[in-house]
């Protein structure tokens, strides 16, 4: 689907319109056939790799082009995976198209990032005016508002993880650690190098962001900053919480094998009395005394009472 927009706000009928318009415009490329992407290629004289970068599996990335610069991001969000029953981090690429005084994006799906802007640009009408730049700041903005959320997602599952390894060594613990560990990872693949996709815009490096759109980038450049930053800390926490649990259940293994050889260490001593006086020779005084059977099992009975009056003593039960 192809959307277009003028900077008063006003719908464009057709791709030659919105190319060749006095205004400046923003076309919006939303699950688009081979054919849509070709002709909106070739109306604002888009590059081929531009458009191969949006279906393959490429890095985010700043690229400048001589009419335009190309920003490759991706969109995340956390939903219900194939191989799982918990959530997992989704990714989709979002192109934007920057020239001089029109702005094209692409996606595959409605984003809420362009979403936001777009109904913005059709309610505030000179918001287009202030340039493509501009625009494109606020739905870089807006993906990285989607980051924060998505991380503060990732958050609460941390923060009840560590609950949860504090009393619990069921194997499932450490499933979830395992999966936290894996979209803090992605997520970082994402975040860094868009901090540095948006840091070649927040710089000014290519001609198409003007020096007054700078600041916004940068202000950008700076939360996304702190985002990689918090992405460091969480996994530094997630790893704590795994070392955590590893060694709750390494003393919980400890504590069962202790119990173990305290039983094995009083049936012994038993066993072996019971060994004695279970063979069968004819020439064992003990066997004929009447009182032979009493004594052994008091004998039995107080060893017993000594063993784990000592290992209580000794705290192992």
């Amino acid at each position: 689907m192809i959307e277009t927009l003028s900077e008063h706000g006003a719908e464009i009928d057709s791709l030659v319109a919105a190319s060749s318009s006095d205004e400046r415009v923003w076309v919006r490329v939303t699950d688009a056939t081979s054919e849509e992407l070709d002709r909106v290629a070739e109306a604002f004289g888009i590059h081929p790799l531009a458009v191969e970068d949006l279906s393959e599996v490429a890095r985010t990335k700043t690229e400048e082009y001589p009419d335009y610069t190309f920003v490759l991001l991706k969109i995340v969000e956390l939903a219900p995976g194939e191989t799982s029953f918990g959530e997992e981090l989704l990714t989709e690429p979002l192109g934007i198209c920057i020239g001089d005084d029109w702005l094209v994006t692409f996606s595959h799906t409605r984003t809420d990032a362009c979403d936001r802007a777009w109904r913005a640009v059709e309610r505030e009408g000179t918001l287009l005016s202030r340039g493509p730049d501009f625009v494109a700041s606020r739905i870089v903005d807006g993906v990285t508002d989607e980051y924060l959320a998505t991380l503060d997602a990732l958050e609460a599952r941390i923060e009840a993880v560590e609950d949860l390894v504090m009393v619990s060594t069921e194997i499932g613990t450490l499933e979830r650690l395992n999966s936290l560990r894996r979209e803090l990872l992605g997520f970082r693949k994402l975040a860094w190098p868009t901090r540095e996709a948006v840091g070649a815009l927040a710089r000014g490096d290519p001609d198409h962001v003007r020096p007054e759109t700078e600041k916004y980038f940068r202000d950008i450049y700076d939360r996304l900053v702190h985002l990689v930053e918090l992405t460091e800390t969480y996994r530094d926490l997630v790893g704590g919480a795994r070392d955590i649990y590893l060694n709750t259940l390494s003393q919980s293994t400890n504590e069962v094998m202790k119990r173990l050889t305290v039983v094995a260490t009083i049936v012994l001593p038993l066993t072996f009395v019971a060994g004695v006086y279970g063979m069968n020779f004819e020439s064992m005084p003990e066997l004929e005394w009447a009182g032979g059977y009493p004594a052994v099992m008091l004998g039995m009975a107080g060893i017993t009472l000594v063993l784990v009056v000592y290992f209580r003593r000794q705290e192992y039960l």
